[in-house]
């Protein structure tokens, strides 16, 4: 059975970002050290309306939780610079799953819509926790899981309705 490390005390600025990270409910069921992993590799942070957070085919090195605002996930299309609108994320919703992922690729490009509140996280300091910590490792990967597969069945219903419109 492994042993329960101990933990060690917060900074004033962790501690608030444990909090802030404890109150969402994507996060529930985690323990209080797996919690402050994830403050220790946390920051808070502002997109003004318009900002591209992420583009396609960059590489995927952090992910968000939204805590006030809204983001939209876009679909490069054929034609340079176009994009098609696929989901719209806001507070409570997680931003970026490939992360966690090889290739570590961005797939859907995201933009602020509004001016949004964030918590960013380093995915890559994650993504070793999770091989050191195998528990905290699986509890991840049932979210980012989860948060995936929403992505993926939305990004299949906006294509179909887009080729329902493009077919008539």
């Amino acid at each position: 059975m492994k042993e329960p490390e101990t933990i060690a005390p917060l900074n004033e600025e962790t501690h608030a970002l444990f909090l802030l990270i404890a109150a969402q409910p994507f996060f529930k069921g985690l323990n209080r050290q797996q919690l402050q992993l994830l403050a220790e590799s946390a920051l808070e942070m502002k997109f003004e309306a318009g900002h591209k957070i992420f583009e396609v085919g960059s590489p995927a090195n952090r992910f968000y939780l939204i805590l006030e605002g809204q983001v939209v996930l876009e679909s490069e299309l054929t034609e340079p610079g176009t994009m098609l609108p696929i989901q719209i994320l806001g507070p409570g919703d997680n931003l970026g799953w490939s992360w966690l992922f090889p290739p570590y690729l961005i797939h859907l490009g995201a933009r602020a819509v509004e001016p949004t509140r964030v918590i960013f996280f380093y995915g890559t300091r994650l993504r070793e926790q999770c091989e050191q910590d195998h528990e905290f490792g699986f509890e991840l990967m049932k979210r980012i899981a989860e948060v995936a597969v929403v992505c993926l069945s939305a990004t299949q219903q906006r294509l179909a309705e887009s080729m329902a419109v493009a077919n008539r």
